[in-house]
């Protein structure tokens, strides 16, 4: 079984490569190459900081092809140029089935190079909804879905909100709607132990309290008021205690353009790697995000989260309490940052599954294009 398994972004290598780890699994016993996971980057997050860190920390292989569709401006022009290029690179390898993660642009493109071509997609994070139309990641979701014959839930929710929209075996649509659990929680667990330390750079001292805030949406990058908002609020925590700030480069950009100084106590880094986001997340004591990936991993680490959106696509973080929505208005993260820190928070529900997401994909997989020769026994 030949799986083209498309990424393009920083989450979607923690993804691929936890799917790459049950492939070889699968493959050393046995000992052949019963099936071939090809690897093609887009080229989305295309430095060594964005993506080079990535593969080498996580022991992915170089990808197949490299699409080189980085560095455009614009959703449009970017996803088009993806679509031209994954389209050529699937027609001369005609995979069995197409594996997409998450909901990036080149979660969009590979699923509709694929459809066009009549090849099967797979969705890895399929059913989240945030119930805001004007993400572009919402709308990459929904059309995913909507185009994928296999159907990968993270979370019960994840099922619901496919039923609703008709996708769920009973309601007449797609059968191959399925419960796998979360890949990134597989790989937060195989490389918790590989987490570094805050880099000494930063001047945290041992097992000094801190908070770790990421902004990277356009939503909130892209307007002067919404990004300023939320270097106020930092300012604010950083009274109490530091705050570390890896900055996505066009952050970094944007902030600049606007003026945005981090106020002292908010100590500003570049890009990290997966192992150093790790070691960050399990030595803070409070997470600021828009990011939906990291939101997720406070949980699986049991940190306390401030989302710096109005909604989100991890439902069952809020409603457990360990996820406070609180937009850019500075009032209203620094207030629910203390909220957090000052409560008694349950992480005790298992949400993402147990670990073994990524070889339940790759069951199902085998059971619906792997045949024979792939071998069946799991």
């Amino acid at each position: 079984m030949i799986v083209a398994s498309v990424v393009g972004a920083r989450p979607q290598f923690v993804k691929a490569s936890a799917f790459s780890a049950a492939v070889s699994a699968h493959n050393a016993a046995f000992g052949r190459e019963a099936v071939r996971d090809l690897l093609i980057h887009s080229g989305q997050h295309y430095d060594a900081d964005m993506s080079g860190v990535f593969f080498g920390q996580l022991g992915l292989p170089e990808p197949a092809y490299h699409l080189g569709a980085g560095g455009i401006a614009g959703h449009g022009a970017m996803t088009g140029l993806m679509l031209e290029r994954l389209e050529k690179v699937l027609e001369e390898v005609r995979p069995d089935v197409v594996l997409v993660y998450g909901d990036t642009n080149t979660t969009l493109a590979a699923a509709l190079a694929a459809s066009k071509l009549n090849l099967p997609v797979a969705h890895v994070e399929a059913g989240l909804r945030s119930g805001d139309r004007s993400m572009p990641e919402e709308i990459n979701r929904v059309v995913t879905d909507h185009l994928s014959s296999l159907l990968f839930c993270p979370t019960p929710l994840a099922v619901e909100n496919l039923a609703l929209e008709g996708l769920v075996a009973g309601r007449g649509a797609v059968s191959g709607v399925y419960e796998t659990g979360d890949v990134m929680y597989d790989a937060a667990l195989a490389h918790a132990h590989r987490g570094r330390h805050a880099p000494e750079s930063l001047g945290l001292a041992p097992g000094e309290p801190f908070a770790l805030c990421t902004v990277h949406r356009q939503a909130n990058v892209e307007s002067p008021e919404r990004l300023g908002g939320i270097f106020q609020a930092l300012g604010e925590i950083a009274r109490e205690m530091p705050v570390v700030f890896p900055l996505h480069p066009r952050t970094a950009r944007l902030a600049g353009e606007y003026g945005l100084a981090a106020a002292p106590g908010v100590r500003l880094a570049g890009p990290v790697g997966y192992f150093e986001s790790l070691g960050l997340l399990r030595a803070c004591s409070l997470v600021l995000t828009d990011s939906g990936g990291l939101q997720k991993e406070a949980y699986f680490f049991a940190k306390p989260c401030v989302t710096l959106r109005e909604e989100t696509e991890w439902r069952e973080t809020v409603a457990s309490g360990c996820n406070v929505l609180a937009g850019t208005d500075p009032e209203r993260i620094a207030r629910s940052a203390r909220g957090l820190l000052s409560s008694r928070l349950d992480f005790s529900a298992r949400h993402y599954g147990d670990g073994t997401a990524a070889r339940r994909i790759l069951g199902i997989l085998l059971d619906n294009h792997g045949g024979r020769e792939a071998g069946r026994g799991r």
